[in-house]
């Protein structure tokens, strides 16, 4: 594993973390089994503000493994294994420069400051798939939870969008699951709880059903109070999904639910999709019989390796 411990001094209202991921997933069975190939999004999206500084993969038994970038362009690690085992373990540590704007600023374009708005015809023909519900069946509930908070923006597109991050952060009580798979938006909205991938799909389809492109991002989320500092974020200890959603003049802004927070400069995306279904941490197979599998443990740790530098 590389480390890069050399980071020049960032620029004025730039902070600058070097952050360490570990992630252990371990599946066990009763007997050994043989296994399918299985699918991870660990590696980060390399960008202007999250540049990778090293990582190292480690499997048990042994497996073969390749990149690849997907429809999307994240890097997903494709293992195949030859050897079968009662425990399939797959071990991942790597290491993240995340830099932070203090105060950041969207330079939205002038004609979607105002709500509504239309996508340019460039930018609108790419973006169809991410502007339409995903929902087959009417998602009538979602809209109108989506739509009271149109009026109390008086017409504003950024303080609409902040409105509904801050009010599903507020209005949503958090727990963590960890079985696979995510609750339709609209039961979110009657049972008033859910785990941070139930956040992001309600405010996936919320902002889709008034009109904005969004995707679901899936990634790890730093939470301070690792390292000894005050901190209120919820979904720390596991892989952490949110959205981002497009706006003309300012690109792809990270809303983070579950946290109420924007563009922070704690979350570390490895994954962007227009479903969650297409952006899973871990997926995979085993050829027996479905008694076989006895459990998953997963294990993840985010912590700062060195004190945050701050121009």
């Amino acid at each position: 594993m590389n480390n890069n411990n050399n980071l020049a001094a960032p620029p004025s209202g730039v902070s600058t973390d070097l952050l360490q991921v570990h992630h252990v997933t371990r599946y066990r069975y009763a007997r050994p089994v043989h296994f399918g190939e299985h699918r991870a999004m660990f590696r980060p999206h390399d960008s202007n503000d999250l540049q990778l500084a090293g990582i190292y993969i480690n499997t048990r038994p042994s497996a073969s493994l390749h990149w690849v970038n997907d429809v999307f362009s994240n890097s997903t690690a494709r293992f195949n294994f030859t050897e079968s085992s009662d425990t399939l373990e797959i071990d991942c540590t790597f290491n993240v420069v995340r830099s932070t704007v203090a105060q950041p600023e969207f330079p939205i374009a002038d004609f979607a400051k105002s709500y509504p708005f239309l996508y340019p015809n460039d930018q609108f023909t790419d973006l169809i798939p991410l502007i339409r519900p995903e929902y087959d069946h009417p998602e009538e509930e979602v809209k109108s939870w989506a739509q009271q908070f149109i009026e109390p923006s008086g017409g504003d597109t950024w303080a609409l969008l902040k409105t509904i991050n801050k009010a599903l952060h507020e209005t949503i009580e958090y727990r963590r699951r960890d079985e696979p798979g995510v609750q339709a938006p609209r039961k979110t909205i009657q049972l008033g709880h859910g785990s941070c991938r139930d956040y992001a799909v309600l405010m996936l389809e919320a902002v889709r059903q008034l009109g904005f492109a969004a995707r679901f991002v899936t990634g790890y989320l730093y939470d301070p109070a690792s390292d000894g500092n005050n901190s209120g974020l919820q979904g720390a200890g596991a892989t952490h999904a949110w959205v981002q959603i497009y706006l003309p003049g300012a690109g792809w802004i990270e809303f983070d639910p579950t946290n109420g927070s924007i563009a922070s400069g704690n979350l570390i995306r490895t994954g962007v999709a227009r479903t969650p279904s297409q952006a899973v941490p871990l997926e995979g197979s085993f050829k027996g019989a479905p008694e076989d599998f006895l459990g998953l443990d997963v294990h993840v740790e985010v912590k700062a390796l060195a004190p945050t530098l701050k121009g």
